[in-house]
């Protein structure tokens, strides 16, 4: 099966890239807009005709999207969340491989739940803000494209290689400085927000078993498991070896705060504070039934195994 990968060199396409080669039964040609794809390509401001001319030369089973941007404007969310699956959309029917699409989408999609609910995908999607609603806008586009295709609807990811600008990034952050410095007491705010974190890993076997599968539609990828921050801070101080204590602060509990580090331009500022990007509210838990009986998939790493991932390479920074 010859798989067309796009964003291979993201968060998330890396980890996928590494599923479907570990597969033998895949032959993968990964199509980006950096030197190290196999193809450049860029679908932002790439014509539908030129993608067209390619699949028809390569002639892809499936095609997986990864690529996308996750901060910015809502212009440049636009042009890389939905104009580019628009043209992926758009080849796709033009070409005559007949590729199946699976499409990367995400929780924040769905916006703000009620606290204590699960997510289902029949659920109307209520985007809080410019980055879900363009990853939304790429959701209707490929269910209305009349292709193959399905979309994972992916929760919040964890794992090895997480970016240092999400909340659990930057708690480990906040927690390598505290270390280094011999600071025992991490002052911390916003952790009464819940989240359903899956792992990088669990989301790319979800993605190989997505390109084998005849599933169609929405998919919700998570572990049906909301967490609230607190809990996570406090696993990550127990894998770190962290015998400090933690502090939280008050703090509204859609935004994370995290003391500044104390330079001589910022001694007695006021914490730096962080606004989540997901606009997705206090709470998220994913109904993860479909994935289940549709996928035949379960997540199998808990988040302890995540965080210690996570500290794994913010502890090599000491």
């Amino acid at each position: 099966m010859r798989v067309l990968l796009i964003g291979a060199n993201g968060y998330l396409g890396r980890y996928v890239a590494d599923r479907l080669l570990a597969d033998p039964a895949v032959q993968l040609t990964a199509l980006g807009r950096g030197d190290d794809a196999d193809v450049r390509f860029d679908l932002a401001t790439g014509s539908p005709g030129a993608l067209t001319r390619f699949l028809d030369a390569v002639h892809p089973g499936v095609v997986v999207n990864c690529a996308g941007a996750t901060r910015g404007g809502a212009r440049e969310l636009t042009r890389h969340n939905t104009v580019a699956v628009a043209t992926i959309c758009e080849s796709l029917r033009r070409s005559g491989c007949g590729a199946r699409l699976v499409q990367l989408g995400c929780a924040s999609e769905y916006g703000p739940s009620q606290p204590g609910s699960s997510t289902a995908e029949d659920a109307v999607p209520r985007p809080g803000g410019p980055y879900g609603v363009s990853k939304l806008a790429a959701t209707e586009l490929v269910l209305g494209s009349g292709l193959d295709a399905v979309v994972l609807r992916v929760f919040s990811p964890v794992g090895p290689g997480t970016p240092a600008g999400s909340p659990l990034g930057r708690l480990a952050e906040a927690m390598r400085r505290a270390m280094q410095s011999g600071d025992s007491e991490l002052k911390l705010g916003g952790l009464g927000v819940q989240r359903d974190f899956v792992d990088v890993r669990d989301i790319a076997r979800a993605v190989h078993a997505a390109s084998l599968s005849a599933a169609q539609g929405v998919v919700n990828i998570g572990t049906g498991r909301a967490v609230r921050l607190r809990e996570a801070a406090s696993v990550l101080a127990r894998v770190a070896g962290f015998g400090g204590s933690l502090h939280e602060l008050d703090s509204p509990p859609a935004r994370l705060v995290i003391p500044a580090p104390a330079t001589e331009h910022t001694v007695g500022s006021p914490p730096a504070t962080y606004p989540y990007p997901d606009g997705c509210g206090a709470w998220q838990q994913a109904d993860v039934r479909t994935a289940r009986d549709r996928l035949g998939w379960r997540p199998r790493i808990g988040l302890e195994e995540s965080l210690a991932d996570i500290w794994m390479e913010a502890a090599c920074r000491i």
